[in-house]
């Protein structure tokens, strides 16, 4: 059986101060939650993360890497940098980094398979943005997102891995996916995987990332084929946070 995993992001959010504040009430409630817990805060406050949470059942993660294991990249994080401060987790492929940043397939890809020569799990973020929805190109969009990592790496790239399902449309609008159309998703990804593997199909972990919070997690978790939460927001306060941890009993 899946064990269930939430996961944090914290985007570009926290203080130093606010930050331990955050990670206390998380430890506080952590032991008794039967999820796996990992929180990835921006890059400057991983060292922060690992101090405090060393020893505990949470792990840490970051947020990016950059596709270059060393060099003249100025401003950027490898991902030996991460491996180095105890991450265990990085976040490839976000939304964001692919609407803001310009990160295409195929540099997501390459991301993703250097993220795992440097030790690291890749959760890979995939999803659609609303006009894709709407125009019925959803799972289109989500194959050829999976089919350039296959491509790269193939199937057995994702027996160290994450997937992390975020319809665009729903992250940081207050929009939630129905329990139905997420679980329809998460079915479709996990589907075509098993058409090359079922069973690093059945072990894979595949996140719901679309506004889940304290209030929606118990009946999204509760779909067959969704395996925990990639959460933004509600991540950045304890109780809310621990309450998605705790759905997923």
């Amino acid at each position: 059986m899946r064990r269930p995993l939430v996961a944090g992001n914290w985007k570009m959010n926290g203080s130093k101060e606010a930050s331990s504040a955050l990670l206390k009430g998380i430890l506080a409630g952590a032991d008794a939650a039967v999820s796996d817990i990992a929180v990835c805060p921006p890059a400057i406050l991983i060292p922060l993360a690992a101090e405090k949470l060393a020893g505990s059942k949470v792990a840490w993660g970051g947020q990016n890497l950059n596709a270059n294991e060393s060099g003249a990249f100025t401003g950027e994080i490898s991902g030996g940098m991460l491996k180095d401060y105890g991450c265990t987790y990085v976040l490839v492929g976000h939304s964001e980094r692919r609407t803001l940043y310009g990160e295409d397939d195929a540099l997501v890809a390459q991301k993703f398979g250097v993220a795992q020569q440097a030790g690291l799990m890749p959760i890979l973020c995939i999803g659609e943005i609303l006009q894709e929805r709407e125009s019925g190109n959803t799972e289109a969009v989500v194959a050829r997102q999976l089919d350039a990592v296959l491509d790269t790496h193939g199937i057995g790239a994702f027996e160290n891995s994450v997937i992390a399902y975020e319809p665009v449309w729903a992250i940081g609008t207050g929009k939630t996916a129905t329990p139905e159309q997420a679980q329809d998703v998460h079915r479709f990804i996990r589907e075509k995987l098993a058409a090359l593997s079922d069973g690093i199909a059945s072990d894979l972990r595949i996140l719901y990332g679309g506004s889940m919070n304290g209030g929606n997690a118990n009946e999204l978790i509760s779909q067959d084929d969704i395996d925990g939460g990639l959460i933004g927001g509600a991540s950045l306060k304890a109780d809310e946070f621990l309450k998605i941890c705790n759905a997923a009993a």
